[in-house]
Order: structure tokens, then C-alpha cells, then sequence
């Protein structure tokens, strides 16, 4: 973890989540600093469409492949073309060589140092792919390595658990595939006011943190974009409160897990407006009567059947969840501090996670 110059571990202490907190709060500016940064975008996108990829691949690992799996809808949806989450093992571990000509590869990582991101985006380049890197660090080895690059722009973030990082990646990943298909961002452009709605002090947040400060298994799920909140809001809650935390997609819950979900089952929905949260007023009704304790989180929240809800402001399907993560950070923060552990120094990680 890097700290701020003269920050002792002695003032840490004192301030647990400190970073946490201030760089959840700075991601409205984040968003105006990115949509600013339109221009630079748009030449990474022309020159991507005038490839005429006819596959995108998404190479990532942590909360950056969850913003993979947000892109993989982008992808499939606004531009039409096949994607897939890439299996780095494959390269790093088992030397695969796939034929990759007309295919993007679209690496994403926020300081741009795993290894096995830098060994794959090498490995897809040299087998014909045209390559993007995707981080927040433009001086990194998988900047060097890629063709193409697109900086984030969120500044550092010292907290171990991403959170502007995380949501800067979400929309530079949107203007990226929008402006590929020759959009001009105009669906974004409300987003920093939006963002700073959804971060407004709430108290159904804080009713959301007294029901579940003593939960000890968590469920988050949601369909079609919002199936990326709910991996990432696993991810924060296991990493920042030490909850054990699994994420579903709506559909594949009824597949067979909603059989484990019971009145001690703590779960939380992303419902944004949309085909997606649509899709989910089904699932919440079939976990709602086995007796789970339901938070529903979105634009479409008041819809639900749950126990509680945090409703967000609208705004178009694609882009939910870039507000429906907010209050996910926040309530991560809040219950870590609650449960009694500093969500800046979560036990036995560090900031840069190095796997090959």
C-alpha cells in the first residue's frame, strides 16, 4: 500500500478508511476528468474500427474483470460482435498460441504490473491481435506492450480496495466502445451530477449497514450489465469487511443456488431500470419468499420486492452501473469500519496483486 508522504502508520490508525473515503468521493470529478478526455479516446477508436475487428477478447484479473465483464456487454451489444473473457493460464501457463488476426484484445488493468496481462497482451500481439491496454498507469509495461492504450485518468489511489479506479475503468470502457461505433458519449454526459446524487448521504445506506453488520454470508446478484456490480460488490465485501461473499447472475441463482438461500442469507440486488432489472423482479420474488434479507440497489429498486431499498437516479440501461457501485463502495466502507477492520489495510493483501 502507498502511503500519502509524512502519513505514518500511527495517523492510519487513527483514521481507518481514510483513503477509502476520500477517493469514493472524488469519483464524480474523476468522471468529469475522463469525459473531457473525449478526443484522445476517439483516435483510440477510430483506429480500432478501421480494423473491423470481428472478435474482442477482455483479458483481466480482479475487480478489473469485473469492468471486463461490464465491456463484454458493451461489446456484444452496442458494437454487435462477438467477446470473451480471455483464460490467461492458457498463455502463461500452457503456451497457447491461438490464431488472433482480425480480433481486439482489450487488456485492462489499473497499474498495468500482473505479469500474466503483460505475457498475454505480448503473446496476443505477436499472434495478430490489434491490442488496447486499459490502466491507470500510462507509463506502465503493458502500455509499452500494447499497440494501443487508454490512460483512465483517476490519479493514485492509495486504498488497497479500488473504487475511482474501478468506476474510472467502467466509463473509459464505455466511451471506448461507444466511440467505436461512432457515438459521441452524449448518454454520459450527466453522469458526474448523477454520481454525485448517488453519493449524497442516504439513510437507507445506514439501514442497510445496521441490518447486515452482523450478516455472515452475503449474496449479490443482477442481470445483463448489472451482472459486473454484483461480481465487484462480492469482491469489496469479502475484501474490505471479510464477509463471505458470492455473486450470482439472476438467472444462474435459480439454477440451483436460491436452494441455499434462506431467512440467515443476507442478499443484495442490482436492479437498475432496464431489460436487466426487469429481469430480476422475478428472481427477488422467488429468494424473497425463502425469507432472505433483501437490500435492492438502483433505479428501479422501488419495484422490488425487498426488505430495503437504495434507489438511485435514471439513467440509460448501459450506463447503471457506474452509479449502482457507489453505494456498494460506501456500504463496503461503512460496514468494514462497523465490524472493526480498516478497509485501507485489508489483512494479507497489498495494492498491485503480481500473478502469472
Amino acid at each position: 500500500m502507498t502511503e500519502d508522504p509524512g502519513a505514518g502508520a500511527g495517523e492510519q490508525a487513527q483514521h481507518p478508511g481514510r483513503h477509502m473515503s476520500a477517493e469514493i468521493a472524488e469519483q464524480p470529478a474523476v468522471f468529469d476528468g475522463l469525459l473531457t478526455n473525449r478526443p484522445e479516446l476517439a483516435e483510440v477508436a477510430r483506429r480500432i474500427a478501421e480494423r473491423k475487428p470481428r472478435f474482442a477478447l477482455l483479458a483481466a484479473r480482479g475487480s478489473s474483470d469485473h469492468a471486463a465483464l461490464y465491456a463484454k456487454y458493451l461489446v456484444e451489444v452496442l458494437l454487435q460482435l462477438p467477446a470473451g473473457l480471455v483464460s490467461p493460464s492458457t498463455t502463461t501457463l500452457y503456451d497457447a498460441q491461438p490464431d488472433l488476426s482480425e480480433v481486439l484484445l482489450i487488456s485492462v488493468s489499473q497499474s498495468g504490473g500482473s505479469p500474466d496481462m503483460l505475457e498475454v497482451t505480448q503473446a496476443a500481439r505477436r499472434d495478430g491481435a490489434t491490442t488496447v491496454a486499459v490502466t491507470n498507469n500510462p507509463d506502465s509495461a503493458l502500455n509499452r506492450a500494447a499497440e494501443l492504450s487508454v490512460d483512465i485518468r483517476a490519479g493514485t489511489e492509495q486504498a488497497v480496495a479500488a473504487t475511482k479506479t474501478y468506476s474510472a475503468t467502467l466509463l473509459a470502457l464505455y466511451l471506448l466502445i461507444d466511440a467505436i461505433r461512432g457515438g459521441n458519449a452524449e448518454r454520459a454526459a450527466e453522469l458526474p451530477d448523477l454520481a454525485r446524487r448517488a453519493l449524497a448521504p442516504s439513510s437507507e445506506l445506514d439501514e442497510a449497514v445496521r441490518r447486515y453488520r452482523f450478516a455472515d454470508r452475503v449474496l449479490t446478484t443482477g442481470r445483463g450489465y448489472s451482472s459486473a456490480t454484483a461480481a465487484e460488490a462480492a469482491l469489496k465485501l469479502a475484501e474490505t469487511s471479510y464477509l463471505s461473499a458470492r455473486a450470482y447472475s439472476g438467472a444462474d441463482l435459480l439454477h440451483g443456488p436460491v436452494a441455499a438461500v434462506d431467512a440467515e442469507t443476507a442478499v443484495l440486488a442490482l436492479c437498475s431500470s432496464g431489460k436487466g432489472g426487469a429481469a430480476m423482479t422475478e428472481v427477488l420474488r422467488t429468494v424473497h419468499e425463502r425469507g432472505a434479507d433483501i437490500c435492492a440497489i438502483g433505479s428501479a429498486a422501488a419495484d422490488m420486492p425487498c426488505a430495503h431499498r437504495i434507489v438511485l437516479p435514471e439513467v440509460a440501461e448501459e450506463l447503471a452501473p457506474l452509479l449502482e457501485v457507489l453505494p456498494v463502495q460506501r456500504l463496503a466502507l461503512a460496514l468494514a469500519l462497523e465490524r472493526g477492520s480498516d478497509p485501507d489495510s485489508p489483512r494479507g493483501l497489498n495494492k498491485v496483486t503480481r500473478t502469472r
